[in-house]
């Protein structure tokens, strides 16, 4: 029973490829029996754009946005007898006015969003994980001036601690269904434990206690393979701590095309299972509200890696 809760594609973002038909087409083919479309939210104001977006207005962003929902609801119709789609968003808070937008845009939609995919991709208002000079700016603005010599220097700490602020503020402001890429934040330092500085750790655990409470689930980020690391989002001891706390943990590749639908989907059974994980939960479409205010709620997925689909996944 595979299913994704978080994809793009190039229709609709510009550092992606193909087109959402096609990405739907390729979960089809990989026998996925629920697959998540869920966009970016469009960015508002100029200084937040992506290279890749420059020329482009914000009012043409917005209507973009707006064209994607039409699209997923209309392929979500057209491939219904072949594959359940839910239809979401991914969260941008770069500052506060993301949230009071996204507040807007689920108020203007409310049928359309079904469910949110919360991610924090800035520190600073500068993203993280555009690459890695960008990130390396990003690190290099959470300085300090020593009261004794005067020296600014930066600091990891200050550096995580307020990428998990900006993570805790998201949830309990729009309390996302699915927690994305939860430790993005160590994009470009995979090694760095979290467990290993107080500080940084009680906000870990803060925040994870919170999603938890509400009902949210954590995505098992197959993206991370892509980028390098020898694990998905979140890292073990980030994973470790959910479980211990029953935290629902779900999948989803992040594919950004048709190209990378399910990829790396085999390293994510076999991290998954070395941490001890047999079932996992995904979202369903239901009757009634959730805590949030949407009509999703999420259904245990016994044995889930035993489905004929995971057979030969590298």
């Amino acid at each position: 029973m595979p299913f994704s809760h978080h994809s793009h594609s190039g229709q609709f973002c510009k550092h992606a490829s193909g087109t959402l038909e096609d990405v739907v087409k390729e979960a089809i083919r990989q026998k996925f029996q629920l697959f998540c479309l869920t966009e970016h939210v469009p960015r508002y104001r100029v200084q937040d754009l992506y290279p890749e977006e420059q020329g482009i207005s914000l009012d043409e962003l917005y209507a973009q946005f707006k064209a994607f929902l039409k699209e997923a609801h209309h392929l979500k119709a057209l491939y219904a007898s072949q594959i359940t789609l839910l239809v979401g968003l991914e969260t941008e808070f770069i500052t506060a006015v993301d949230l009071t937008k996204v507040e807007q845009l689920l108020n203007e939609h409310p049928r359309e969003i079904e469910f949110i995919v919360g991610s924090v991709h800035h520190v600073n208002a500068i993203p993280i994980d555009f690459d890695k000079p960008t990130f390396e700016k990003a690190f290099l603005s959470c300085s300090f001036s020593s009261s004794s010599d005067a020296v600014t220097t930066s600091s990891p700490s200050y550096f995580l601690e307020s990428y998990l602020d900006t993570q805790w503020e998201l949830m309990r402001t729009l309390k996302p269904e699915v927690i994305g890429h939860f430790d993005l934040c160590r994009l470009y330092t995979p090694d760095l434990k979290l467990d290993e500085h107080i500080g940084i750790w009680g906000r870990v655990q803060r925040n994870i206690l919170y999603a938890i409470d509400y009902g949210a689930l954590f995505e098992i980020n197959a993206a991370a393979f892509r980028k390098g690391w020898n694990t998905a989002y979140p890292g073990p001891e980030v994973l470790q701590f959910i479980l211990a706390n029953k935290g629902r943990i779900t999948l989803s590749d992040d594919s950004h095309g048709p190209h990378a639908v399910g990829l790396n989907y085999g390293k994510m059974k076999s991290y998954l299972e070395a941490n001890g994980v047999k079932d996992v939960w995904r979202l369903r479409e239901s009757g009634e509200c959730n805590e949030a205010g949407r009509f999703v709620d999420a259904v245990l997925v016994e044995d889930v890696f035993k489905d004929p689909f995971w057979t030969d996944r590298e």
